[in-house]
């Protein structure tokens, strides 16, 4: 089993992130769990979200708290919102940020997990307008980890957000150019 813990703040797409995933992995046959952890959010609050994933069916249902991956969509989340917390050994970070990994990973002292940055803010703004890094954060969590076919994922985020914005394909182009930019520019160690 995969377990993922997203960080982010309201507003920017954590929860949405962790659904999109969801039903592409679920698309891909693997079974699947995304939820949010609730409580007085509002836009800016600290956040979080988290998925499971699994070639069998998911019987546990409890927050991650020894994720393989985080992801942080807010760089100023790493210290205030712990996000290393239960990483495991040989987990991964992938964080929203225009720092190399080795400049975050000096900068907040991480000394765990493999860590991987994305300027995913900039790459929303060019792409689409607005700084929303959730797309953008699938694109590089693709090029990461082998959760699931990067083509494949495509396929379903485009068909899901023709859906949601349906008249609207200027979203879903900027939305998939985001993506697809993301996966490109993602830094490794």
């Amino acid at each position: 089993m995969v377990e993922i813990r997203w960080h982010g703040r309201g507003g920017q797409g954590a929860k949405t992130a962790a659904l999109l995933l969801a039903d592409a992995v679920i698309s891909s046959g693997k079974y699947v769990q995304a939820f949010p952890e609730y409580g007085p959010e509002r836009r800016g609050a600290p956040v979080r979200s988290f998925n499971r994933i699994d070639k069998t069916e998911i019987r546990q249902h409890s927050p991650v708290v020894e994720p393989d991956v985080v992801v942080v969509l807010d760089a100023t989340l790493i210290e205030s919102a712990k996000v290393t917390e239960g990483l495991k050994k040989d987990g991964v970070l992938l964080v929203n940020t225009a720092e190399t990994p080795g400049e975050l990973r000096k900068s907040h002292d991480i000394k765990t997990g493999k860590v991987y940055t994305v300027d995913a803010s900039t790459i929303a703004l060019d792409t689409m307008g607005l700084d929303i890094p959730n797309t953008p954060m699938l694109g590089a969590l693709a090029r990461v980890t082998e959760i699931l076919d990067y083509e494949e994922m495509l396929k379903d985020l485009e068909k899901k957000l023709s859906k949601k914005f349906r008249g609207r394909p200027e979203i879903v182009e900027g939305n998939l150019r985001s993506v697809k930019r993301a996966y490109e520019e993602v830094k490794q160690e």
